[in-house]
C-alpha cells in the first residue's frame, strides 16, 4: 500500500540509513517497537518530521502491513520501498486528493460546523468555512479562502494567492502556491510553505515554521517557537519567549529576550536584528538570544524543542 514517510535531511531515520529506490525488510512489524513506519495521511508525517526541521518526505510503498493501527495514521509494515522525494508541495498535493476522494464519496458539503468535516475544492476562487474539530480541508484551485477554529485542523492549498487561518490547536498548514498568506492562533501550530512571497504569522505556542520560498516574511509572537527558512531573502520576527530561527545567507532575522517574572509580567529586556551574512551570523544555524546576543543554540536545546 502506499505510504508517506518522513526522514532527517540526510536520509536517516532513528538512525537507520534510507536510499531512494531501495527496498527494506525486517522480521517484526510492531507499532512504535519494530518495523517500518509511515503515514497513510500525507499532512500527518508532519507530526513526526516537522518542516521546521529542515525534513525531508517522500511517498514509500509498504508491505505485509501489520493490522493494529494508532490513534492516527501511523501504521507500520515489515517491508518498504522508498519512492521519489515530493517535499511539502507533494504533501499538500497529496492530502488533497486524500480528502477529494472522500468528499466524492462521502458527498459532503463545502462549509461546515460539525466535528470531523472533510472538505475538498479543485476550483479556483473557493471559499471554505469550517468550525468544527478535527477538520481536514484541501484546495488546489488558485485564490482559495480557508478558514477554520476547531482543534486539530488539517489545511492544505496547492494554489496561488491562498489566504489561510486557523484558531485551533494543533493545526498542520500546508501550502505551495506563490503569495500565500497564513495565519495560525492556535499552540503547537506547525505551518509549511514552498512558494514565493508567503507572508507567515502564527501567534499560539511552540509554533514550528518552514517556509522554502524566497521573499518569505514571518513572525510569531508566541513562546517556544521555532523558525526555519529556507528563502532568499526573507524577513523572519520570533517574538516570543525562548525563540529559535535559522536561515540562509540575505535574511533577516529578529529575536527578543525576557527577564524573569515581575509580580506583574514577565518584561522584554531586548530586541535584536541582524542579517544573516555567513561571519556574524552563519547560515543554516540555529539562533537564540541571549544577554542582547545572537548564540548559537547546543544540540541538547535544539533536541529539546
Amino acid at each position: 500500500m502506499k505510504a508517506y514517510k518522513g526522514f532527517n535531511k540526510d536520509m536517516t531515520c532513528r538512525g537507520f540509513q534510507f536510499k531512494e529506490g531501495e527496498t527494506y525488510t525486517e522480521d517484526r512489524a510492531e507499532l512504535c517497537k519494530s518495523g517500518f513506519h509511515a503515514c497513510e495521511d500525507p499532512l500527518n508525517v508532519m507530526d513526526y518530521y516537522s518542516p521546521a526541521d529542515g525534513s525531508i518526505y517522500r511517498e514509500v510503498e509498504l508491505d505485509e502491513v501489520c493490522e493494529k493501527r494508532s490513534n492516527d495514521s501511523k501504521i507500520v509494515a515489515k517491508k518498504i520501498t522508498i519512492g521519489a522525494e515530493i517535499g511539502i508541495p507533494g504533501l499538500v498535493k497529496a492530502h488533497i486528493e486524500c480528502i477529494t476522494q472522500t468528499v466524492e464519496k462521502d458527498a459532503a458539503q463545502i462549509g461546515s460546523s460539525g466535528y470531523y468535516a472533510k472538505i475538498g475544492s479543485s476550483g479556483d476562487d473557493a471559499q471554505i468555512g469550517s468550525s468544527g474539530r478535527y477538520a481536514q480541508i484541501g484546495s488546489s484551485g488558485d485564490d482559495a479562502k480557508i478558514g477554520s477554529s476547531g482543534y486539530y485542523a488539517k489545511i492544505g492549498s496547492s494554489g496561488d494567492d491562498a489566504k489561510i487561518g486557523s484558531s485551533g490547536y494543533y493545526a498542520k498548514i500546508g501550502s505551495s502556491g506563490d503569495d500565500a498568506q497564513i495565519g495560525s492562533s492556535g499552540y503547537y501550530a506547525q505551518i509549511g510553505s514552498s512558494g514565493d512571497d508567503a507572508k507567515i504569522g502564527s501567534s499560539g505556542y511552540y509554533a514550528k515554521i518552514g517556509s522554502s520560498g524566497r521573499y518569505a516574511q514571518i513572525g510569531s509572537s508566541g513562546d517556544d517557537a521555532q523558525i526555519e527558512c529556507f528563502a532568499d531573502h526573507a524577513v523572519i520576527v520570533c517574538a516570543g519567549k525562548r525563540g529559535q530561527i535559522k536561515a540562509p545567507i540575505g535574511t533577516w532575522i529578529t529575536l527578543a529576550e525576557y527577564g524573569e517574572y515581575d509580580g506583574v509580567g514577565v518584561p522584554c529586556k531586548c530586541v535584536k536584528s541582524a542579517i544573516v551574512d555567513g561571519k556574524n551570523i552563519k547560515a543554516d544555524t540555529w539562533y537564540k538570544l541571549e544577554n542582547g546576543e545572537f548564540v548559537e543554540v547546543s544540540d541538547d536545546e535544539e533536541n529539546d524543542k
